[in-house]
């Protein structure tokens, strides 16, 4: 456990300050200090010192933008926007390197061309998650697991996965975490009943390598 992981943790213990946190997350985008205020029920002063202690803990970062649409001379001056940083932060007392233990564990798969057996043993997990969890949905239940799902404009049924809970795994081990993303979300939606194909790889930056389509054809 280092310092940054502490002020993260110490940054979100106000509640105002977890709330700003949240709406900027759930935004999927850029908000900006004014749209953050009105949100809350807060002064813009109050919200601007919140979100850029946020920023100063690593959980946010800013961008300039004009969220007037305007360009060109006499547009006005870029406001100042806050986007979720792409940083993971984990805090276990004592210290726990779980993290560690995955990347030893994917470099073995790895290695000895194991990933069928990783793939069923991922499936097998998603439908026990999915046959003890009280989520009364498939977006819940994709929430709860820290998705953060959020309806696919292109799709009415659709649900793109904003958040990868395995992202720096990912990152390490791109087509092993994916395969072992997909195949768990296959188990987790055939564990509530639904078609588990439904379930398919569409990486995208920013996102989740995995999207639940609205049926298995798309």
């Amino acid at each position: 456990m280092d310092d940054s992981s502490i002020d993260a943790a110490g940054a979100l213990a106000d509640p105002l300050r977890r709330g700003l946190y949240e709406y900027v997350v759930e935004s999927g985008g850029e908000v900006g200090r004014a749209e953050a205020a009105e949100a809350l029920g807060v002064q813009r002063t109050l919200a601007a010192h919140h979100l850029d202690r946020l920023v100063e803990a690593g959980l946010l970062e800013t961008a300039s933008k004009r969220l007037n649409g305007r360009e060109g001379p006499g547009a006005g001056r870029p406001a100042k926007v806050y986007r979720r940083a792409d940083r993971q932060v984990s805090l276990h007392l004592p210290p726990r390197d779980y993290e560690l233990a995955a990347h030893v564990l994917a470099e073995a798969v790895e290695r000895h061309g194991a990933e069928e057996a990783l793939h069923a043993a991922a499936r097998a997990e998603g439908l026990r998650i999915a046959r003890e969890s009280s989520a009364g949905s498939v977006e819940a239940l994709l929430r709860e697991r820290g998705y953060e799902p959020e309806a696919d404009p292109e799709g009415e049924d659709g649900l793109r996965l904003r958040n990868c809970p395995f992202h720096t795994l990912a990152r390490a081990f791109p087509p092993l975490a994916c395969g072992l993303n997909l195949e768990l979300l296959r188990g987790m939606l055939a564990g509530v009943g639904e078609d588990g194909e439904r379930a398919r790889m569409l990486p995208e930056p920013g996102r989740c390598c995995v999207t639940i389509s609205k049926n298995k054809k798309d």
